[in-house]
């Protein structure tokens, strides 16, 4: 698999922030992003080494809701952090460094490992052009899939993933997705768990125990919810690998939901389109902007 990236890998910008102008600002921090996040974390535990890593470390089963909050807001940092983004993608590295274990068959999975720290980013990838497929007005065009994935490259760069682990445009990276989705991805137990644990969130640890019951009947429906997004939003293959069923009418409702989404989001104002971050980089983006016209026409 590496090798056959190795003669293909692009030539990677030099670590920099990203900016108002590109795809990634204007869309990841929209809020429909979490509906895709699902298949991508699905599809990181299906790699072996990220899914012993996972299982061994990781809080998704006792604190599912807190650490869905610290992803979501680790990426919004990714992308709008400015040059914190650097530190966080810099800090990631570091705690995952010793982020390491050994299965019971004796093998060592590291999370630095380059495979897996790719397929991380990798899976993001995927879930972005999946989230304009479903939940956006229209799905992306191939030319604007490529231009998205030119600037993922950004990303790879600033995570230092290993030029060998990068497909060198999107036609390749779709090639080397499929390969990996049917015949490197596995139906491991941590991939079962996760679908488990979104179908019944646990509440939040410091939730008074009284509040319990009022918390499950509240999530039921979320949770509903984040399984179909997550089941339907899967690679077919890895949905049999899993051995989960979708069917035509699943496929015709999650289909109807995204067209309701996409036309309900944009009417809402930009503070709740938007995740927190997102919008207050935004913000300060446009005050900025403005501050640069009233200095370039201040009486010299």
């Amino acid at each position: 698999m590496t090798a056959a990236l190795e003669a293909t890998a692009p030539e990677l910008p030099p670590p920099n922030p990203f900016r108002p102008g590109t795809r990634t600002w204007d869309e990841t921090g929209l809020i429909t992003f979490s509906l895709t996040a699902g298949s991508a974390f699905l599809l990181q535990t299906m790699e072996p080494t990220i899914a012993a890593v996972v299982d061994a470390h990781s809080t998704f089963r006792t604190d599912p809701v807190g650490r869905a909050l610290r992803s979501i807001s680790s990426v919004m940092m990714w992308v709008y952090g400015g040059e914190e983004a650097l530190a966080e993608a810099a800090r990631l590295r570091t705690m995952h460094a010793t982020l390491n274990t050994t299965d019971e068959a004796g093998f060592k999975h590291q999370a630095l490992a380059s495979g897996p720290w790719a397929w991380v980013l990798h899976t993001g990838t995927f879930a972005f052009t999946e989230n304009a497929k479903y939940f956006a007005r229209r799905p992306l065009t191939y030319a604007e899939k490529e231009a998205y994935y030119q600037e993922t490259l950004q990303m790879m760069r600033n995570f230092s993933v290993a030029p060998k682990e990068i497909p060198a445009d999107f036609a390749a990276f779709e090639k080397f997705f499929a390969d990996m989705v049917e015949n490197h991805l596995e139906a491991t137990g941590t991939a079962r768990d996760y679908l488990r644990v979104i179908q019944s969130v646990a509440p939040p640890k410091q939730l008074p125990r009284m509040l319990t019951p009022l918390w499950r009947a509240a999530v039921a429906p979320v949770g509903k919810l984040q399984y179909f997004v997550t089941v339907g939003t899967t690679p077919e293959p890895a949905r049999r690998k899993l051995g989960l069923t979708w069917s035509e009418a699943d496929e015709r409702k999650l289909r109807a939901l995204g067209w309701l989404i996409a036309r309900l989001v944009p009417l809402l104002p930009e503070r709740l389109r938007y995740f927190p971050i997102a919008y207050e980089a935004r913000r300060l983006e446009r005050d900025r902007v403005r501050l640069r016209k009233v200095i370039d026409l201040r009486p010299i």
